[in-house]
């Protein structure tokens, strides 16, 4: 082979080689930026995977919000009317955090079934619920009416 050649077809494989490390390199960061919701249903099915951030939504639980006194912890649980699910958070909570109101957390879910959440979302106003939120509560009552009127028919 002719050096020419050589040269172009070595600086041909070397940019070839150089793309496809930087498109692999951008995937694995991608993957691991990656995080999912997932309804309180889900979580009690394990169907959420264990110590990976991800996203939880749902409604605080009426009578659930247990504050400390002496720090930032509080304690509060999440449904979506078909499962409950013990959220522990350390910070200040939005304003428009309160129970009854669908909100989104951001943390990772132990292997004791309790949610670390690193952030907790309540945004807009009191009506404002996000699609992921929305979508679970009317797939688990869906579910739920389904379930009423099979066992009502037998």
């Amino acid at each position: 082979m002719k050096p020419l050649r050589k040269r172009r077809l070595t600086f041909v494989i070397t940019i070839i080689l150089g793309l496809g490390a930087a498109i692999g390199l951008g995937l694995v960061a991608m993957q691991q930026n990656i995080n999912l919701f997932y309804s309180p249903k889900e979580i009690v099915e394990n169907k959420a995977p264990y110590d990976i951030l991800i996203r939880l939504g749902g409604l605080v639980v009426e009578g659930s919000v247990k504050r400390n006194a002496e720090d930032l912890n509080v304690q509060f649980d999440l449904t979506d009317n078909a499962g409950n699910v013990t959220v522990k958070y350390n910070g200040i909570l939005p304003d428009l955090f309160r129970e009854g109101q669908g909100i989104v957390t951001m943390g990772k879910l132990g292997k004791d079934g309790i949610f670390i959440a690193s952030e907790v979302l309540a945004k807009h106003d009191e009506n404002y619920m996000s699609p992921e939120v929305a979508d679970a509560i009317k797939q688990a009552e869906d579910e739920a009416k389904a379930r009423t009127s099979k066992s009502d028919s037998q």
